[in-house]
């Protein structure tokens, strides 16, 4: 497994999702049974609750998955405690290019991670969190965006996420 496949979580995160994980394989049987009702009413063609039935299970059985995978290729750290660094679980404030009073600010961290907050989240692993992670207040750095230019990101703050 590589550093780009790992997905740091802290331990109450990690428990949240196992939690949602073991609720949505012990619910597999009544899905199962609901299909089964369904099956049972008619005609399969033009039975919209027997197809609306098969549709959940697909999307609880997507989320099984992405959870399974998730939890896998989980590793549990601590919060950062430091400021003045890029860290995982850290907000950050930015600047892109010249302009030092357009700043964005957002949590490094995976969705799953900050499920309750209104910021924006960027992966560690994304091109804009992969090139100002580690980096100390005041440090720029480029990174090549999806059409292919160069952007350089200073960052300007970085305090620890308050869960």
């Amino acid at each position: 497994m590589t550093d780009a496949d790992v997905t740091w979580l802290t331990a109450e995160s990690k428990q949240r999702l196992q939690d949602e994980l073991d609720a949505l394989v012990a619910n597999r049987g009544e899905m199962a049974a609901e299909i089964n009702e369904r099956r049972e009413e008619g005609d399969l063609k033009e039975n919209g609750g027997y197809h609306a039935a098969r549709e959940e299970q697909g999307q609880k059985e997507a989320r099984i998955r992405q959870l399974q995978a998730l939890l896998k290729n989980a590793k549990v750290g601590e919060a950062p405690t430091q400021s003045g660094v890029a860290l995982p679980g850290t907000v950050v404030t930015i600047y892109i290019g010249d302009d030092k009073k357009n700043t964005t600010t957002f949590l490094i961290a995976t969705r799953e991670e900050s499920v309750a907050t209104d910021l924006d989240v960027f992966s560690p692993s994304s091109p804009i969190g992969s090139a100002i992670l580690d980096a100390k207040v005041g440090e720029s750095r480029t990174y090549r965006v999806p059409s292919g230019a160069e952007l350089t990101v200073t960052l300007v703050s970085a305090e620890p996420y308050q869960y």
